[in-house]
C-alpha cells in the first residue's frame, strides 16, 4: 500500500527559520535583536551559482551520465545507477507509538549519491524543503542533509567540491570508491580529504554505530554551544544515514512529537533502529522538523504529524526519472 503524503510539487522559495526560546528571547528584548537577526535569519550568500561553480571546479573527471532504464513504483525506484527500496515501520500503541521510514538503498556508482543547496547557493541562513530542493534537481529520492547553513563551521565537501573547511566536530565521508567512513574533523583538512577520495561530507553527528555496536555515550553529545541548538537529547524527530557495506547505504526518517503516531526517539533506540537493518556505521544528522523523506515528486514521511516540511538548507539525493 503506497503510504507516502502527496502534495503538488511545491514552488522553489526561501523560508527563513525562526528559532525557538534563545533566539526569540533575544529578538524581544532589543539589545542583541540586530545580531541574532543577522546571525540566523538573514541569508548571507557565499556563492550563487553552485552548479557553476561546481563545474569549474570538481576534480572528477567523470561526470555522472544521465540515468537510463528506469522503473518506479509505489515504493521502489531501479535503475542502472541506483537502486531504492521504502518501508515504513510503526512500532508500540498510544503515546509510545514510533513510526519511521526506510529506504535501502544499492548505488552502482557512488557518485550517483549527490548533494544540493537550498536556492543553488551556498552561504548561511539560505533555506528550501527537502522536496523543492530535490525537484529542483530533478530527484527521485532525497533526505534532508546536515543543515550546514545554520553554522559557520564543519567540514563541507559536496560533490568532490570543497565548500568549507573549518573542522569542529566529528563528521561523515562518503568516498569515491563506494565505502563511508565517520571520522575526526579536526584531525584532518578538506583538501587531505579531496585527495583521499571524499565525494560528500556531513558535519553533525554523533556516529551512532560503529563496527555494529552502539557508541558509548551518544545521549549527552552537543553539536552545537550556540543558543538555540545546545543539545538533541530525548525523544526527537530524527534522520540517519547507516552503511551496511560498500555502495549499500539505508536511510530512515523517524517522525516525532506527535502523540498517537509516533514519538520520536532517543538516539540509543535510533541506534539500535539502524543495528536492526543491518548498519555496521550509523551517523545522524540533522532532525526535529527538518526530518524529511522524499520520493519520486511526493513527501514520503509526515513531519511532526503535520504534514508541513521545515526549510532546510541542503539535501542528500539521487537524481532519476521514470521511463
Amino acid at each position: 500500500m503506497d503510504t507516502r503524503q502527496h502534495h503538488p510539487r511545491p514552488k522553489r522559495r526561501r523560508r527563513r527559520i525562526l528559532l525557538a526560546g534563545g533566539l526569540a528571547l533575544a529578538l524581544s528584548a532589543g539589545g542583541g535583536a540586530a545580531w541574532a537577526a543577522d546571525r540566523f535569519l538573514i541569508e548571507h550568500v557565499s556563492i550563487t551559482d553552485v552548479s557553476s561553480y561546481e563545474a569549474a571546479n570538481s576534480n572528477t573527471s567523470d561526470s555522472i551520465t544521465e540515468t537510463t532504464n528506469a522503473t518506479v513504483t509505489d515504493t521502489a525506484y531501479d535503475s542502472d545507477q541506483a537502486d531504492i527500496a521504502l518501508s515504513t515501520v510503526s512500532t508500540g500503541s498510544g503515546d509510545d507509538t514510533v513510526t519511521y521510514y526506510v529506504a535501502d538503498v544499492t548505488l552502482t556508482d557512488a557518485t550517483a549519491l549527490r548533494s544540493a543547496f537550498a536556492g543553488d547557493a551556498f552561504g548561511t541562513n539560505i533555506t528550501e524543503t527537502t522536496s523543492a530542493i530535490a525537484a529542483a534537481n530533478d530527484a527521485v529520492f532525497a533526505i534532508n542533509g546536515d543543515y550546514y547553513g545554520f553554522r559557520d563551521t564543519g567540514i563541507v565537501i559536496r560533490n568532490g567540491v570543497v565548500y568549507r573547511d573549518e573542522g569542529a566536530r566529528e563528521g561523515l565521508a562518503f568516498y569515491e570508491d563506494g565505502h563511508v567512513e565517520v571520522y575526526d574533523e579536526t584531525a584532518t583538512t578538506a583538501a587531505a580529504l579531496v585527495a583521499d577520495g571524499v565525494w560528500n561530507t556531513l558535519s553533525f553527528g554523533p556516529a551512532l554505530v560503529e563496527h555494529g555496536t552502539v557508541v558509548d555515550g551518544i545521549e549527552d553529545v552537543e553539536v552545537d554551544t550556540n543558543f538555540g541548538n545546545h543539545s538533541i537529547q530525548g525523544e526527537q524527530p530524527r534522520t540517519a544515514v547507516g552503511v551496511i557495506d560498500d555502495n549499500h547505504l539505508v536511510f530512515v526518517v523517524v517522525d516525532g512529537r506527535s502523540a498517537g503516531y509516533s514519538r520520536g526517539v532517543t538516539m540509543t533506540e535510533l541506534a539500535d533502529i539502524m543495528i536492526s537493518l543491518g548498519a555496521t556505521t550509523a551517523y545522524n544528522i540533522d532532525g526535529g522538523g527538518s526530518s524529511t523523506m522524499y520520493f519520486d515528486g511526493a513527501l514520503v514521511n509526515n513531519p511532526l504529524g503535520k504534514n508541513q516540511e521545515r526549510g532546510t538548507s541542503d539535501i542528500l539525493y539521487i537524481a532519476g526519472s521514470a521511463p
